[in-house]
């Protein structure tokens, strides 16, 4: 005799398809089946928090009018991965300090330019304070530029993280201890193990919230670098190549676009963004 399926703790297939289509349709990203034990496991916190007495209610009464943009929003945070790290794929850093940087420094033709460096899936802010910490570095060893960071992303959560710019001290690993140091603050509770980015950093990277599906984005469009790192590899292939155009449209001529090390393919089906590295691209 088939297990009967307790619909408190699993979602039904129905139920499934519904979120699976929302989640695609809003923010581009696939959930196959093979995501459904990962999906029903965090939502279960969603059902605690509403008082429901299981999964297929809570999709049941997703769409009420009165909080389906609120709880949309809470889903979208649900659902979201966001891994990242201080210093993640490092050469692309070496890339920016010691190519990119020069040679957009020539570009702009004129003494103390001014940089604008865009994080379009920022997570909770490592790769935009990685982003700072190198220009900043550079500013000290004689480089004449300012810079402004941007750094976006589709959830809430991350992003009230990443404007704190709080951290435990274990994840300062790959971070050079001479900017350990110099980026740093330590909490005075020395017991509850936390650094906090230091105000220069702060004041020079904005984050807010953005969806890479919308038809357009409140960026300006004279950006020199966007990261946009690890996130096209959730998209299918016609969505990653509408997000890669509308990013491209915000690059200033000769500007750098950063990808994962999984997305480096992109670029073949955009015209006139050329490879310069296998996971950097410029226009």
């Amino acid at each position: 005799m088939p297990a009967v399926q307790d619909t408190a703790v699993h979602l039904s297939d129905r139920h499934f398809r519904t979120i699976a289509e929302l989640i695609e349709g809003q923010v581009g990203i696939k959930l196959p089946q093979g995501k459904r034990l990962m999906l029903e496991g965090r939502l279960h916190k969603r059902v605690r928090a509403l008082n429901f007495t299981g999964l297929n209610e809570y999709v049941e009464n997703l769409f009420e009018a009165d909080h389906f943009d609120t709880e949309l929003t809470h889903l979208i945070d649900v659902v979201t991965t966001n891994k990242t790290d201080f210093f993640r794929e490092p050469q692309h850093f070496t890339f920016m300090r010691d190519v990119a940087i020069p040679g957009l420094l020539k570009s702009h033709g004129r003494k103390n330019a001014n940089l604008k460096i865009w994080s379009s899936a920022s997570s909770t802010g490592m790769e935009a304070y990685t982003t700072a910490m190198v220009l900043d570095d550079m500013t000290r060893n004689g480089s004449r530029f300012q810079y402004r960071i941007l750094g976006t992303d589709i959830s809430t959560a991350v992003l009230r993280l990443a404007k704190t710019a709080i951290y435990t001290r274990d994840v300062l690993g790959p971070v050079p201890e001479q900017f350990v140091k110099r980026y740093f603050s330590t909490s005075r509770d020395k017991s509850r193990g936390e650094v906090r980015v230091v105000p220069e950093l702060r004041r020079a990277t904005h984050f807010m919230r953005m969806n890479l599906m919308d038809k357009s984005y409140p960026v300006d469009r004279d950006v020199d670098i966007i990261f946009c790192r690890n996130v096209l590899i959730y998209f299918e292939r016609e969505t990653q190549r509408k997000v890669v155009e509308q990013l491209c449209s915000h690059l200033r001529p000769g500007g750098y676009l950063l990808v994962g090390h999984s997305e480096s393919m992109i670029h073949s089906a955009v015209p006139g963004l050329k490879q310069v590295q296998p996971t950097i691209f410029q226009v």
